[in-house]
């Protein structure tokens, strides 16, 4: 898969515990990205944060959070990337979503061969 060298980085802000479907939404935007063929997506688990309403979740032992935060990353084509937040707009009930210009330095193994 190509992308281009000039591309666009989404982040999606959640709660580990933010659901749709019965199912974990950031597992459902990484599913709905590779159906959608997208580059990739990374989920990237925090152990401490807050958000609109400043409550602290936090994965220490005394203050044991079950809803941490969680960052889904995806980097591709700013087309597609539009495209992919109009699909799962229907998912999103909360959150925050991120965009900014990202640049490919590299993508994946090289593809000489000997």
């Amino acid at each position: 898969m190509q992308i281009p060298e000039q591309a666009m980085l989404l982040r999606i802000f959640l709660g580990e515990d933010d659901r749709t479907d019965g199912r974990p939404l950031y597992e459902a935007i990484v599913l709905k990205a590779r159906e959608m063929h997208l580059a990739g997506a990374t989920v990237l688990r925090g152990p401490m944060g807050f958000g609109k309403t400043s409550r602290l979740h936090t994965a220490k032992i005394l203050r044991l959070s079950e809803d941490l935060p969680v960052v889904v990353e995806i980097v591709e084509a700013e087309e597609r990337i539009q495209a992919f937040l109009s699909a799962i707009e229907p998912m999103m009930t909360g959150g925050l979503i991120t965009l900014e210009k990202a640049q490919i330095v590299r993508y994946g193994p090289d593809q000489e061969t000997s």
